[in-house]
């Protein structure tokens, strides 16, 4: 594969930059988090296992009921700003609606604020070290890139993971109907929607396109998404349900037939986990296809994109449009370009970023001319 040499050098050039965790270890001032649950406690750990001291935690006013997290009181951010003079923000939340983003800024523009980027499953935190790691991967995978909105993006996105800048994904986003329209999707399409959550991305193209549609396959493992599915579908356009053309696939995507450990603890972010309880069937994509009509796929499996592609490889022979998710893994930026390429190299990738703090909502839209 022939590798540009443009990415190397930009990379050069960003970590000239001091990275977030380096700048946080030499970082004088107070360090609170912003946030509770599970992105405030993998933020916190991450500090402790470098050195980096943290002395509060605070979160938006409304949510602030004198509760305590990971043995500091939850304050407000005025009790915040009254109790220490100056002050570093980590952000360790996630949001994509405009007046929560707003709200973002606004604090960003007092205090010095940084988002850092750490991984919905698995491991692997942005540093110098893992950069200089996948040097080789992520010039390759950039080299991939079919237009130059999709290399401003694989740049901010770096930029942004080595750096905690909110500011870098501010610049290259774009919305989603963009995706839509460079999958050229239209109105005749036998749609695969692999974690279907409740069905919002059905939504979103069944407006895209008037409501017009082949067949629509929607596969989701958590029963309470499923219900929220049918009765949000329904209400949507009453009658689809019971439409021969729409099928509900209860289990999950994985690189093969069979049974696996499901958490259903998360809502929205429900994923395989060997630490759930619940046991589901999952599914090839091939095994899902086989003998059916297949023009567009959309995979957000959490985590779990690697093993659906895997799955997919009689599948990717005839050439559907795909849509999936490159933010739940830390190698997913370069790690899944890269295995689309080598199970079916004739697609041409694009990457996009929706508005969202932090990088979530980056995906890949890949389609064969």
């Amino acid at each position: 594969m022939a590798v540009s040499g443009d990415f190397p050098k930009k990379m050069d050039i960003i970590l000239q930059e001091m990275t977030l965790w380096e700048r946080l270890q030499s970082e004088t001032r107070p360090v609170v988090l912003y946030g509770m649950g599970n992105g405030a406690q993998k933020a916190f750990d991450e500090c402790r296992r470098r050195g980096i001291k943290v002395s509060g935690v605070f979160a938006t006013d409304a949510f602030v009921r004198g509760q305590s997290f990971l043995g500091y009181r939850v304050e407000k951010l005025a009790e915040v700003e009254s109790r220490l003079e100056d002050f570093v923000i980590l952000l360790c939340f996630g949001s994509f609606l405009p007046d929560v983003m707003a709200h973002i800024d606004s604090i960003a523009g007092r205090h010095t604020l940084y988002a850092p980027d750490l991984p919905l499953f698995g491991g692997g935190i942005w540093d110098r070290e893992y950069a200089m790691a996948h040097r080789s991967e992520l010039a390759e995978s950039y080299s991939l890139l079919a237009d130059d909105l999709s290399k401003k993006v694989f740049v901010n996105l770096f930029a942004y993971r080595m750096t905690g800048k909110l500011c870098y994904l501010s610049e290259c986003e774009s919305e989603r109907e963009e995706m839509y329209r460079l999958l050229k999707v239209g109105n005749d399409e036998s749609f695969y929607d692999l974690g279907a959550y409740d069905g919002d991305t059905v939504r979103e193209l069944l407006e895209f396109t008037g409501g017009k549609f082949r067949s629509v396959t929607a596969v989701e493992p958590d029963p309470k998404n499923r219900r929220k599915l049918l009765q949000k579908m329904e209400e949507f356009m009453p009658g689809i349900t019971g439409d021969a053309r729409f099928a509900l696939v209860e289990g999950g995507v994985w690189s093969s037939d069979g049974e696996e450990t499901f958490d259903n603890a998360a809502g929205r972010n429900s994923a395989l986990s060997e630490s759930g309880k619940l046991k589901v069937p999952v599914y090839s994509i091939d095994s899902l296809t086989r003998g059916k009509r297949c023009t567009l796929i959309k995979m957000d499996v959490e985590g779990a994109e690697a093993e659906a592609l895997l799955g997919a490889v009689q599948t990717l022979g005839q050439k559907p449009r795909l849509l999936f998710s490159a933010y739940h893994r830390t190698e997913d930026i370069f790690a899944l370009p890269l295995l689309l390429h080598r199970l079916q190299p004739e697609y041409r990738i694009c990457l996009r970023h929706q508005p969202y703090y932090p990088a979530w909502e980056v995906n890949f839209c890949a389609w064969c001319e």
